[in-house]
């Protein structure tokens, strides 16, 4: 018999709108965090501008040097725009029985 537990990972989608001058600093929070599977950057009317995948061991080793480029992109990105809106895709894994 195997004894492991099994894990189920739920996904939920959370959205916040920031000023773009924060945005770089918001981001970097977001993945501190470690439950963040994805970041959707959309403009203030809704027109995608940038998805950013994170992967596990990019969010558990907290490895900012993988994302530096990005995290470059955004600042440019940030000086041009007022307002974004960030789609936080996040997971959870809890035991299933």
């Amino acid at each position: 018999m195997n004894n492991k537990s099994k894990k189920e990972e739920r996904t939920w989608i959370e959205e916040i709108e920031i000023a773009g001058s924060e945005l770089v600093e918001r981001v970097k929070e977001l993945v501190k965090e470690g439950n963040v599977r994805r970041l959707i950057i959309r403009n203030s009317s809704g027109d995608l501008l940038m998805e950013i995948p994170l992967t596990a061991g990019v969010m558990v080793g907290g490895a900012f040097t993988i994302v530096a480029p990005v995290l470059a992109a955004l600042g440019a990105m940030a000086a041009l725009l007022a307002k974004v809106k960030v789609e936080i895709v996040r997971i959870k894994e809890e035991d299933k029985e």
